[in-house]
C-alpha cells in the first residue's frame, strides 16, 4: 500500500516538474512577443506599409521598401534552397547506407551548425566580390545557404517515417525505383515536408548578418535583382541604431511586423500539414 502510493507522489511530482518546465520555457517567449506588440503596435499605421523611407532626421515615412525587399529576397533563397535540398534528402533517404548519403548528411548537419555572419561572409566571397556590387541575388544565396542543411534533413527524415510497405507495393506493380519515390513516398511525407520548408522560410526570414553583407540596403524602392536591395531585417538594425526618436519607433514596428511573418509561416504550416492529412485519409 505504501509502495503504491510512493509510486503515485512520484508520478504527480515527475508531472508537476514537466508542467514547470515547460511554462519556465515558455516565459521568455511570452516576454518577447508582449514587449514586442507593445512597442511596436502603437507604431503600426497605413503610411508605415505604403510609404518610402524619409531623409534622415525627417519624421514619418515607412518601410514600404524593406517589406517587399524581404519577400523578394526570401523569396530568391527559397527557389535556390527547395528544390537541392528536397533532391539531396531523398537521394540521402533512398541511398541510406551509401558513402555519398553519409556524406550528404554530414555536411547538412554541419552547415546547419555554422553561425549565419559564416554564411554571409561566404556568399560575400562568391557573390559580391566577383561582380563588384551588393546585390538582391547575393541575398538570396546567403539565405539559399542557410535554408538548404534545413530542407535536406527534414525531407530525409520524413521520408523515412513513410512505412516499407508502400514502396514495395510500388515496386510489386512494376514502378521504377525512381517513380515509387516520386508518385508513392513522396507524396505520402509531403504534409511533413511542406512544414518543415516553411519553418525554414520563418528561420531565415528573420537573419540580418548575412544580407549585411550581401543585399547590404537600400533607401529606395527597387525590384531590381542586380541591385543592393532594402530587408526589413537590416532596416531595422539601423533604425534600432540611430539617434532619431521616430526611426527607433519604426524600429520598433518593423521587429512586429517580421515576428508576424515568422508566425504566419508557422501558423500556415500546421495549417497545411493538417489539411493534407485530411485529403489523403479521405483518399
Amino acid at each position: 500500500m505504501k509502495r503504491d502510493l510512493l509510486r503515485k507522489i512520484v508520478s504527480h511530482a515527475i508531472v508537476f516538474l514537466c508542467a514547470a518546465a515547460v511554462l519556465l520555457a515558455l516565459i521568455p517567449l511570452a516576454l518577447v512577443l508582449f514587449y514586442v506588440v507593445s512597442q511596436g503596435l502603437s507604431s503600426l499605421n497605413w503610411a508605415f506599409f505604403t510609404h518610402m523611407p524619409t531623409p534622415v532626421g525627417e519624421p514619418g515615412g515607412g518601410m514600404a521598401n524593406a517589406i517587399v525587399g524581404s519577400l523578394i529576397v526570401t523569396g530568391l533563397g527559397a527557389v535556390l534552397a527547395i528544390p537541392i535540398g528536397l533532391m539531396a534528402g531523398i537521394y540521402a533517404s533512398e541511398y541510406r547506407g551509401s558513402r555519398l548519403a553519409a556524406a550528404v548528411r554530414f555536411a547538412a548537419d554541419t552547415l546547419n551548425g555554422v553561425p549565419s555572419i559564416v554564411v554571409g561572409v561566404f556568399a560575400f566571397g562568391i557573390a559580391v566580390v566577383p561582380f563588384q556590387r551588393f546585390s538582391a541575388i547575393a541575398g538570396g544565396v546567403a539565405l539559399g545557404i542557410m535554408m538548404l542543411p534545413l530542407v535536406t534533413r527534414t525531407t530525409e527524415e520524413l521520408l523515412l517515417l513513410v512505412p516499407p510497405s508502400l514502396r514495395e507495393g510500388a515496386l510489386a506493380l512494376g514502378a521504377t525505383r525512381a517513380r515509387a519515390v516520386f508518385t508513392v513516398v513522396v507524396p505520402a511525407a509531403l504534409p511533413g515536408i511542406l512544414t518543415g520548408i516553411l519553418l525554414a522560410l520563418a528561420r531565415v526570414a528573420g537573419e540580418t548578418a548575412p544580407l549585411l553583407f550581401t543585399a547590404f540596403n537600400n533607401r529606395y524602392f527597387t525590384t531590381d535583382l542586380r541591385q543592393p536591395m532594402a530587408t526589413l531585417t537590416v532596416q531595422v538594425y539601423y533604425y534600432a541604431n540611430s539617434a532619431y526618436p521616430d526611426w527607433q519607433r519604426q524600429a520598433w514596428a518593423g521587429a512586429l511586423v517580421l515576428v508576424a511573418m515568422v508566425l504566419t509561416c508557422s501558423v500556415l504550416a500546421r495549417f497545411a500539414t493538417a489539411r493534407m492529412e485530411r485529403m489523403q485519409r479521405g483518399a
